[in-house]
């Protein structure tokens, strides 16, 4: 039993929330990239003094009662404090230190550095030493508002208990010093995080390590009351930047003062406090574990999307290397003899398969007849079940050489194989029934079939109606992307479509390969893909000139290309077997459908996030390198699009639209190319995209001079 599925409609809500998650992450990423490290401030808060009773007091300050209690380090008793980590490469060193020597420390990490190393911050604890909070970007509580210090230091305390199962109860500011530092906006922070249940702790001795003295100049600010017997909190840091003088500091401390007698312990421990870390609820936890893996995740995919970027980038200037260099070999083979048709040229029969085209068949019709074609031509229009006036217009001209085959409604292929059938001449030229031909067209296109081992000629497919943003990004595209890939496949003789609205084909070649089938919706790229398997070589001739009606909406233009790439990937996927083919079916395959699997699949697919991350880049990191890359690769398309166009013989006006093109149109098309691969995935049969024509050519007999002017 066949089972019918409907075209997939869900997926575009889990595309949102999938692009919803990717900002999330990139979002909390370029968040926690806040953190900088020890740094002076830049515009440092005014100075009035905090309360007395705090300014001279000690460093480490309780706010749990009614009025705050300052406590000292007992005699002999050192709390070497470390912040900014941890970090994997300082961190461990001054682990190992601490362990060779029996002491204990007090960390004062920030919550992001804490999601980022687990494993480091689990060692911590483990080894006996304690952490505290440094909030998680390492923002200045002094300036920030009141929200923004309650959400770091809630996301450190998530950050804890997401990577150890603990809170802690507590917390050194950033950019804090010595008590008698201490400004009044620092104490009103400082105020706020003791209401919420923190033990605030500065510093006796500000090493200030992070300004990088010399490991001999933190040891003297380290051991500045060393004569006196006094204890002290020192201030180190073990991350943001190179901590060997760090290191080498305090493993010189460490053998100068253990032998005198002092102790190296933690905070807590040594004032005799409640233990910093407590349990953190199950609850908690789980918060924590989502918050880590989100940022780990986040880092991750920067990381990842940063290479993606480049990879992107470079993949798609050489891409336009290469096609710029292969529509000069190939213009210039094209070029390099002057092109003398024989006074006699074989029977042609123009097929039109015809399906609801009254807007544009007369004009179709009539072009195809008023040529300078030295031969024979008949026109076969196919009339596949309109139910429109298609039929009776077609009878209406009355027109010598023109028949018409009346079918019930098939499908194009089916439409397409009824006038092969019909036709009398070996040579086929197959014609979309809103093309318009020039009166050379048909000559320049049979041509190139003078060589036995051609099958097949592409002619150079133009967009009629240009006018408005739209018209002008689809001339732009028919010209600089199918044109000039045309160009390079036929340099590298790999040609993956001819398109519906201009082709020629010998009858012996599509009899070889069993014609048009109908088993896919890209009819033309399934044909055209048979052709080079079977050994034709297929053309392109740039001088057969065809003018289509391209889609007037973007609704119209999303169900064409909708059915294009959906029907390309039906190809792609039928053909595969070429890619492990030997001798020229195995050259083709390996040539057309690498690219294909590249540049049309691969790469529209990662497009969005690279996109996505090009704005975070903007953001959160340097914008320089984003901007100017992108500004790179604009300049070198807009020079390619020029050159092609120059190839075309098209005016450069439309040019100007290309920036906005990158903006807008691309992203549709990427989308077009993520719903089609959806709809395979699922095993839906796509049904066949109508698009409704606006009769561009339904006034235009098919003169030259009627023609857009290019």
């Amino acid at each position: 039993m066949v089972v019918k599925r409907a075209e997939p409609r869900s997926h575009w809500l889990l595309l949102l929330l999938g692009a919803f998650a990717l900002a999330a992450m990139l979002l909390l990423d370029g968040f926690a990239r806040g953190v900088v490290g020890e740094a002076p401030r830049t515009d440092p808060p005014p100075r009035p003094p905090a309360p007395a009773e705090v300014t001279s007091g000690g460093p480490v300050v309780s706010l749990d009662g009614d009025r705050p209690r300052s406590l000292r380090m007992p005699a002999r008793t050192i709390a070497l404090t470390f912040d900014d980590g941890p970090d994997p490469k300082w961190t461990p060193r001054l682990l190992d230190l601490l362990r060779r020597h029996n002491a204990r420390a007090t960390f004062f990490a920030t919550g992001t550095h804490i999601a980022q190393h687990p494993e480091l911050t689990r060692r911590i604890l483990r080894e006996g030493h304690e952490i505290g909070s440094h909030t998680y970007t390492h923002i200045d509580m002094a300036t920030a508002p009141a929200w923004r210090n309650r959400l770091e230091l809630d996301l450190t305390q998530r950050a804890l208990a997401g990577t150890a199962g603990v809170h802690t109860r507590l917390l050194r500011m950033p950019y804090s010093s010595r008590p008698d530092g201490l400004t009044d906006p620092e104490w009103r922070a400082a105020r706020q995080a003791g209401t919420a249940g923190y033990v605030v702790v500065l510093t006796d001795r500000d090493t200030e390590d992070w300004a990088r003295p010399g490991a001999q100049k933190i040891v003297e600010r380290s051991l500045a009351a060393e004569r006196r017997g006094e204890g002290a909190i020192v201030m180190l840091h073990d991350s943001g930047g190179d901590r060997a003088p760090t290191v080498a500091a305090v493993e010189q401390v460490l053998r100068r003062l253990s032998p005198q007698g002092y102790r190296f312990t933690t905070v807590t421990e040594a004032l005799r406090l409640p233990r910093a870390e407590a349990s953190a609820s199950l609850t908690d936890r789980m918060i924590g574990k989502t918050l880590v893996a989100a940022q780990r995740t986040g880092g991750w995919l920067t990381r990842w999307l940063q290479v993606a970027f480049v990879a992107v980038g470079v993949l798609c200037v050489l891409r336009l290397v290469v096609l710029l260099v292969c529509a000069h070999v190939h213009m210039r083979r094209v070029r390099r003899h002057r092109r003398v048709f024989p006074a006699t040229m074989p029977p042609v029969s123009v097929v039109v398969p015809a399906y609801n085209e009254e807007a544009g068949i007369a004009a179709t019709v009539r072009s195809l007849l008023d040529n300078d074609y030295p031969g024979p031509v008949e026109v076969v229009v196919v009339d596949d079940g309109s139910s429109d006036r298609t039929a009776e217009i077609v009878e209406s001209l009355a027109l010598p050489g023109v028949r018409l085959v009346r079918k019930p409604n098939g499908g194009k292929p089916s439409a397409l194989n009824a006038g092969i059938a019909a036709a009398r001449a070996e040579i086929l030229v197959l014609v979309d029934g809103d093309t318009v031909f020039q009166r050379d067209t048909l000559r320049n296109l049979v041509f190139p079939l003078r060589d036995p081992e051609v099958g097949a000629v592409s002619g150079n497919a133009k967009v009629a109606n240009r006018r408005g943003v739209l018209g002008r990004w689809q001339h732009i595209e028919y010209v600089i992307g199918f044109n000039l890939d045309r160009r390079m496949f036929d340099v590298f003789r790999c040609m993956p479509t001819i398109p519906g609205a201009i082709g020629a084909f010998r009858r012996r070649a599509l009899v070889s390969v069993g014609g048009v089938q109908d088993d896919t919706l890209a009819e033309d790229t399934d044909l055209t893909m048979a052709l080079g398997r079977a050994g034709w070589r297929v053309v392109y001739e740039e001088n057969a000139l065809a003018w289509t009606e391209a889609p007037a909406s973007l609704r119209q233009l999303w169900r064409q290309r909708y059915r294009w790439c959906y029907g390309t990937v039906q190809a792609m996927w039928k053909h595969r077997d070429a890619v492990l083919e030997r001798g020229r079916a195995g050259r083709y395959g390996r040539r057309s459908l690498t690219y294909l699997t590249v540049f049309q699949v691969i790469l529209p697919l990662l497009a969005p996030a690279v996109d996505l991350f090009a704005l975070y880049g903007v953001a959160f990191m340097d914008p320089t390198a984003p901007a100017l890359m992108w500004l790179a690769f604009t300049t070198v398309q807009v020079a390619a699009g020029g050159y092609a166009l120059w190839l075309d013989g098209e005016r450069i006006g439309p040019l100007w639209t290309l920036p906005l093109q990158q903006i807008v149109y691309r992203q549709l098309l990427y989308l077009v190319v993520i719903q089609s691969l959806v709809t395979a995935m699922l095993g839906v049969r796509l049904r066949w995209q109508v698009i409704r024509r606006t009769g561009t050519f339904s006034d235009v007999p098919g003169t030259p001079s009627e023609l857009p002017a290019r």
